[in-house]
């Protein structure tokens, strides 16, 4: 990569894979609820070292995308640092 090449947001990346699968006559992507969470560990890492509980953080969650997760689903699904590859960075 050089410095000229652009870079992308989550959203965007999100919003040209959703055109590109319509353009193909798909449906959107879905995930289960453990590879969804998974995808959001990161953030709930730091929310957590932020003082935020998993309620407060289901709250968050619910807020965003418009579903409601139990508390414990988050919990159970969340992925380690080692699980998503971030050791010893």
């Amino acid at each position: 990569m050089t410095d000229s090449d652009p870079t992308f947001t989550g959203q965007q990346a999100a919003t040209a894979q959703t055109a590109l699968r319509k353009a193909l006559g798909l449906e959107p992507e879905q995930f289960p609820v453990s590879a969804f969470i998974g995808m959001v560990s990161d953030e709930i890492e730091q929310l957590r070292a932020q003082g935020k509980t998993d309620d407060e953080i289901a709250v968050l969650i619910e807020q965003a995308v418009g579903v409601k997760l139990p508390t414990e689903t988050i919990t159970r699904f969340f992925a380690s640092p080692e699980k998503r590859g971030h050791q010893g960075q």
